[in-house]
């Protein structure tokens, strides 16, 4: 952005500050943004903005959220690796090489298996798409209907509990919102077909922890892969460091891309100097 000038937060003086119209962030502090009293325009560099409207819901700041094909592309690649992972059977083989055990299991095909995608937005999209050309049965489900070519579509509460009915892997890919926290809970663990997996890439607190628990230990569910947690990094006493039916993963499974995100930054802030048009900005009311 050779047009700009492009400063870190901390070497902004009172004066500069008073000044800048533009802020960049990821997880900024608030107090940081608040002492920006001129900002027009907050752009984060992650898709999830939970965060920052929450701790700043009276300022009416426009939040720009990333929304970038590369990080649709690698969380894409998480959910069929991670997925592959459930349907091949591997933590059950990893329990059995630990105890020694050689023991063969049948195969079933992956057009056996229905995989249910919770968000179908960018990510879910990109990740249904994946799953289709992998073979597996797609279904999703959203809050307002959306149509995806090969996916069964649900939108709603009332449609939700009838999709977990035939679900062998959940797949969550949620923004965090006051509608979605906890929203899989101990009646969704019981709506799920006996026997399933729980992959959660979205955010910790969109899954009931107690309740991912009591399934776990009954053997409700199979399986769960975690990669984010309520609390991050995830503390060393934390259950799920030893539970047999986890694998924790610490929130690599779609990464920012520096280099195509930079570039998708740098773009939407040259548009909005040259036509004074903000980006498509964030629902406060949805908080996405």
């Amino acid at each position: 952005m050779p047009a700009e000038t492009v400063v870190a937060f901390e070497e902004l003086d009172a004066a500069a500050r008073a000044a800048c119209e533009i802020a960049i962030v990821a997880n900024p502090r608030p107090q940081d943004l608040r002492a920006m009293p001129n900002l027009r325009l907050v752009h984060s560099v992650w898709a999830g903005v939970e965060r920052l409207v929450a701790d700043l819901p009276d300022t009416g700041l426009k939040i720009v959220r990333l929304v970038d094909p590369q990080l649709a592309a690698t969380m894409a690649e998480a959910v069929l690796a991670w997925t592959l992972y459930l349907h091949r059977d591997m933590p059950r083989y990893a329990r059995q090489q630990a105890a020694r055990q050689w023991l063969p299991h049948d195969y079933a095909p992956p057009g056996r298996r229905t995989v249910s995608l919770l968000g179908l937005g960018a990510l879910g999209a990109a990740s249904a798409a994946k799953l289709l050309d992998a073979g597996f049965r797609v279904c999703g489900w959203s809050r307002s209907p959306k149509a995806l070519p090969g996916v069964e579509c649900h939108a709603g509460d009332h449609e939700l509990v009838a999709m977990l009915g035939r679900t062998d892997i959940l797949v969550c890919l949620l923004p965090l919102t006051p509608q979605t926290r906890g929203v899989v809970n101990a009646g969704a663990f019981e709506a799920l077909r006996r026997g399933a997996s729980l992959i959660n890439f979205a955010r910790g607190p969109i899954v009931d922890d107690g309740a991912l628990r009591a399934a776990l230990d009954a053997g409700r569910l199979t399986h769960a892969v975690l990669d984010v947690f309520d609390r991050e990094p995830l503390p060393a006493d934390a259950w799920q460091w030893a539970h047999s039916g986890v694998t924790v993963l610490p929130h690599i499974s779609a990464a920012t891309d520096r280099t195509t995100a930079s570039a998708i930054v740098a773009a939407n802030i040259r548009r909005y100097r040259e036509s004074g048009i903000i980006p498509a900005a964030v629902d406060r009311a949805a908080g996405y």
